[in-house]
């Protein structure tokens, strides 16, 4: 390990990320260290770290690198593996921009939930394909406290429920993982959302990301508000041949959603970088110890 670690500090409706260039994928990041440089404390803090690799360099990715020159090896606060992060890609993309890999325009970005198509628009907004979304059967039931909630199951490549209540505040804390029943519904954990409405094609969230807490913004999350809400208001785009746009305004911002009829969501939002700097290996290596 080099003595001095190259980092970025970025953000995405203020769901904010360390990023960490290894193009070559020489750094071994164990769940240990993400952990450390994740805490908001003693590291740099964030809700999860961007490690920028090629792809033919990540055995996770050398499949898609003839589709996607970059891999978003990205993982979790507490140190663990995550299929996609919609905040995260953005940010990554605004990031190869920064260190001028991509120009405004198009690319594509492989991530574990396979290559993700991008637009750098001149306004500054990122605009991600996220794929399309499957609708799980089965009822799922979200609890805090004593109250509890039917949610709809929603996979983005990664699971969400998504469950609507009257105010935002019923939610708790949610420091920890609320529970969701069936026991077994998701072996792995799951992302789950508190949504209320605020105008036609117009809700607020609060998300509880596994393996991170509260968040302020989760982008897998605000595409699966959207599609759950959409098929509350019985405006599939599938079956009505419409695209459907809802806004979801999350605590740090606010992403615009637009579900196609082919069942490919588009997810618009900011991506910024706020800091780059330098980290001390020694200080890295202690304090996974």
């Amino acid at each position: 390990m080099s003595t001095r670690i190259a980092f970025l500090k970025g953000h995405g409706t203020e769901n904010d990320f360390v990023i960490v260039p290894d193009p070559e994928n020489a750094l071994d990041l164990t769940p240990a260290a993400v952990a450390a440089l994740c805490d908001r404390r003693a590291g740099i803090g964030g809700d999860g770290v961007l490690h920028v690799v090629r792809s033919a360099a990540h055995p996770e990715a050398r499949a898609m690198a003839a589709e996607a020159e970059w891999f978003m090896d990205y993982r979790n606060g507490d140190g663990s593996v995550a299929e996609m992060c919609g905040n995260g890609v953005r940010v990554f993309a605004r990031y190869l921009q920064h260190a001028g890999h991509v120009t405004e325009g198009d690319l594509t970005i492989a991530t574990r939930a396979g290559v993700k198509s991008v637009h750098l628009a001149k306004d500054g907004d990122v605009t991600v394909g996220m794929g399309s979304a499957r609708l799980p059967e089965g009822d799922v039931t979200v609890s805090v406290g004593e109250h509890s909630w039917p949610a709809r199951n929603v996979n983005m490549g990664n699971p969400h429920a998504v469950a609507f209540v009257t105010d935002l505040e019923e939610a708790g804390r949610l420091l920890d993982p609320p529970p969701v029943s069936p026991a077994g519904t998701y072996p792995d954990g799951v992302n789950v959302e508190f949504v209320v409405d605020r105008a036609p094609r117009h809700v607020a969230m609060r998300v509880h990301e596994r393996g991170s807490g509260e968040t302020r913004s989760c982008g897998t999350g605000a595409c699966a508000v959207a599609v759950a809400t959409a098929r509350r208001d019985g405006a599939d785009p599938a079956v009505t041949g419409t695209p459907a746009t809802y806004t979801v305004d999350v605590p740090g911002g606010r992403l615009v959603i637009t579900e196609r009829p082919d069942g490919e969501i588009e997810m618009t939002g900011p991506a910024v970088i706020v800091a780059e700097g330098e980290i001390d290996a020694e200080w890295l290596e202690d304090a996974v110890r």
